[in-house]
């Protein structure tokens, strides 16, 4: 149902039963799945591909292009999967040709007033509270939560199941399973309650934790602290996670709390 107060482009490719709010602006070459309410005043621009069953609140902005001076009017897209909830005045922008794609996967929630810059890539059942904010070409793997009023530097990480408490600034990669706070950010455990709500058991949870003592708690440096979980404990798909995201990490990891920065 299109409102009759609302400027949808004749390009625009709308499925079935899509609610489109008054006031609402719609450019051309976009896309929006089944069942998806987008309501008033929200402004989606050239270049937004939303999936089914997702709800864009009044204000909101996507696909804006990137605040980025390097960009040079490419062919870019904001890529939003399924059942995603896009909150007040949130902004999601375009990519750039570094990988022309920002995209914000399926479940997620963008609270009020959060920014996603030019090539981020956000994982599914992820929850940027409000007023967060991504600069250019981060990652977020799924099921991580970033608090209200964080700042996240350009090229972070962030780990799948970790959470970052609001009013966060994060300049290093936070590995996964982990809680990040204080400032300047630090280690202070793993997101253990996040991990049984997800039906991580005891067991598996012990193991986490096990492997960050040795890289944070021991005095180990991380080469050092990565030689010893790989010769002392067992693989598992955790373990092995873990270690994959710190050896590839170019900006290195969030210090533990009593490391020096």
């Amino acid at each position: 149902m299109n409102h009759s107060l609302s400027y949808i482009h004749p390009q625009t490719k709308i499925a079935q039963n899509v609610v489109i709010e008054p006031f609402v602006t719609i450019q051309k070459n976009v896309e929006i799945g089944e069942g998806t309410w987008v309501g008033p005043h929200t402004t989606i621009m050239e270049g937004a591909r939303i999936g089914k069953n997702c709800k864009i609140f009044p204000g909101a902005v996507i696909a804006a292009i990137p605040q980025d001076l390097k960009f040079n009017g490419e062919e870019s897209y904001v890529v939003i999967g399924d059942n995603v909830i896009i909150r007040e005045y949130a902004t999601i922008n375009r990519g750039t040709k570094a990988t022309f794609n920002t995209v914000i996967g399926d479940n997620s929630l963008v609270m009020a007033y959060s920014h996603v810059a030019h090539d981020c890539v956000i994982g599914k059942n992820c929850i940027l509270a409000n007023a967060a904010n991504l600069a250019g070409h981060i990652n977020v793997e799924d099921y991580a939560i970033i608090g209200g009023l964080s700042a996240v530097h350009q090229f972070v990480n962030i780990g799948t199941h970790t959470m970052i408490s609001g009013g966060s600034l994060v300049r290093k990669d936070v590995p996964p399973y982990t809680k990040g706070a204080r400032e300047p950010m630090s280690y202070v455990g793993i997101n253990s309650v996040g991990l049984r709500r997800r039906g991580f058991t005891t067991e598996k949870i012990k193991e986490i934790q096990d492997i960050y003592r040795i890289i944070y708690m021991k005095g180990f440096g991380i080469s050092k602290a990565i030689m010893i979980i790989e010769a002392e404990m067992p693989a598992t798909p955790e373990r092995d996670e873990i270690i994959d995201f710190i050896s590839k990490s170019s900006r290195g990891i969030m210090k533990g709390y009593n490391s020096s920065s």
